[in-house]
């Protein structure tokens, strides 16, 4: 049996016939992780998830890509051929969608095409994914290794007069070097106060002394990916400065401390904050903890 399929159908919380995930114009990340492809778009193509299989309703453009997951293809040239497969297919009773990603557009015309009751099923499709394969874990650690080691190198391109969008370019360079498909995101590339907004990317401060250097930054490996952060100070840190590193890495160790096996995110999460809170910092905290990575 298909594994994650099995991992999926074990949490439903109803019997259905199939699960219907359409990649349409806004990515559905269940499609890849239920087609397995590695490559491909896939724009407009459908993964049908059965109690035993997958299926991939995929148009001419993509069936190369859809050929390397060994799964059954349908394909289609014209947006009424592919109306006229999925019709056949989804004459059925129940059909599982993920609804976090299913806008009311392709709930109308998947509802033009099939009589069956149509139920919310994401909530399945998210605790599978939770539990990562050993396949999944080994891309994820490659992706961690990549952008550990760009954080060790990228150190020697930090110089005075450079600018956010250079060295910005140098992490991207740098993670493709070493294997990455991309980033996993737009690189967080900020210099002295613009280190203080959480999600900037990268524009034209030129680097000088004193100066904070923050990167936020991950790669995207076989489509798995990776996160991280580091903060460095550009010459010599002030005493407030080294105040506020020791705080961070006071709390880094305390976050440490309480992660174990069993014990729910919100409260390593709480565990930091109340320390945080502790200090002169009170209320600065105004972020997550962490979060999840996979695809």
């Amino acid at each position: 049996m298909h594994s994650r399929v099995e991992k999926i159908y074990k949490n439903l919380e109803e019997e259905i016939d199939l699960i219907y995930i359409e990649n349409g114009s806004c990515p559905d990340i269940n499609f890849l992780y239920l087609t397995e492809a590695e490559s491909g778009i896939f724009e407009g193509c459908v993964a049908l998830a059965y109690p035993d299989s997958v299926e991939i309703v995929v148009s001419l453009l993509e069936e190369e890509s859809a050929k390397k997951t060994g799964k059954k293809m349908y394909v289609f040239k014209k947006r009424e051929e592919r109306k006229e497969i999925l019709k056949k297919m989804l004459n059925v009773d129940k059909i599982g969608i993920n609804a976090k990603n299913f806008s009311y557009e392709a709930y109308r015309k998947l509802k033009e095409i099939t009589k069956a009751e149509i139920v919310d099923v994401s909530g399945a499709l998210s605790k599978a994914r939770l539990v990562k394969e050993k396949d999944e874990i080994e891309k994820i650690k490659k992706a961690c290794n990549i952008v550990s080691e760009v954080c060790e190198e990228i150190k020697s391109y930090i110089k005075e007069g450079i600018k956010e969008y250079e060295l910005s370019a140098e992490l991207t360079y740098l993670m493709m070097k070493k294997g990455a498909t991309e980033p996993s995101f737009t690189n967080i590339c900020s210099f002295g106060e613009n280190a203080a907004e959480p999600h900037y990317t990268a524009g034209d401060r030129v680097l000088k002394k004193g100066d904070y250097v923050l990167l936020d930054f991950g790669a995207r490996y076989r489509r798995y990916i990776s996160d991280i952060t580091r903060t460095f100070v550009y010459g010599k840190a002030e005493e407030k400065q080294r105040e506020i590193y020791e705080t961070v890495k006071k709390a880094q160790e305390i976050g440490f401390e309480n992660l174990k096996a069993g014990v729910k995110g919100g409260d390593v999460h709480n565990a930091v904050e109340n320390f945080i809170n502790s200090t002169k910092y009170k209320g600065r905290f105004i972020h997550a903890l962490g979060h999840s990575i996979g695809l």
